[in-house]
């Protein structure tokens, strides 16, 4: 029985910094127990692959999305911003999850919404101004591998925000953004990944698709 005892302490005091309880993480979040379960093991192997701390660093996230530490990208370090909820430069078990949630088939669009504002919104103003849009444009586009001419990129820009900017002041807010996801839905088909669905029968490479279609462009 002593040993029994001692074992459970041992596992509580090799709990990562940031742990959760399970259970609490699955009432809050689109993900049931068994699925927060599959997580942590997932999570485990991310938060090792470079610094053995139970942490996700940002050269560990990089690692993650693009086989490489190293790779510079806006949309990349943008996401890594929004799961280090906390900003303290290292993404805990907690936000991992909570971040991913969003992401889940079932979870609100309001929140898969407001996540891709965020996304945008590179300064945080709470606006989606011109030139966060057009970086956002040529990171997507460099993420395909697609590549249009300064012009072409300044015309789907202006386009853009032609149509999203309602009020005229050179810029979208939250409102404006949700009437223009309405009308163009694929703005945040990205935001829904359907393998977390079964995260529970197989693990595969934490990789955000971001490839869009010329199609689904505004233009």
């Amino acid at each position: 029985m002593r040993s029994l005892v001692n074992f459970f302490c041992l596992s509580k005091s090799k709990r990562p910094p940031g742990f959760e309880e399970h259970a609490i993480l699955a009432s809050e979040t689109a993900f049931n127990v068994n699925e927060v379960d599959a997580l942590y093991i997932m999570f485990e192997e991310l938060s090792s692959s470079i610094v053995d701390d139970g942490l996700i660093h940002k050269e560990e996230f990089l690692l993650a999305l693009f086989n490489c530490s190293s790779k510079k990208s806006v949309l990349a370090e943008k996401l890594f911003e929004l799961f280090d909820v906390k900003h303290n430069g290292v993404i805990e078990f907690g936000e991992f999850v909570r971040s991913l949630s969003i992401f889940h088939p079932d979870a609100p669009e309001a929140d898969k919404i407001a996540f891709a504002f965020n996304l945008y919104d590179l300064r945080h103003t709470g606006y989606i101004e011109r030139e966060e849009l057009k970086e956002m444009v040529l990171a997507t586009l460099s993420e395909s591998e697609l590549s249009l001419s300064d012009d072409d990129v300044e015309a789907i820009v202006d386009k853009t925000l032609q149509e999203a900017d309602s009020n005229g002041d050179g810029k979208i807010d939250p409102q404006e953004w949700k009437q223009m996801v309405r009308k163009y839905p694929s703005l945040i088909k990205n935001m829904t990944l359907p393998y977390l669905r079964e995260i529970t029968l197989a693990f595969p490479s934490f990789v955000m698709e971001t490839e869009v279609p010329d199609s689904d462009l505004v233009c």
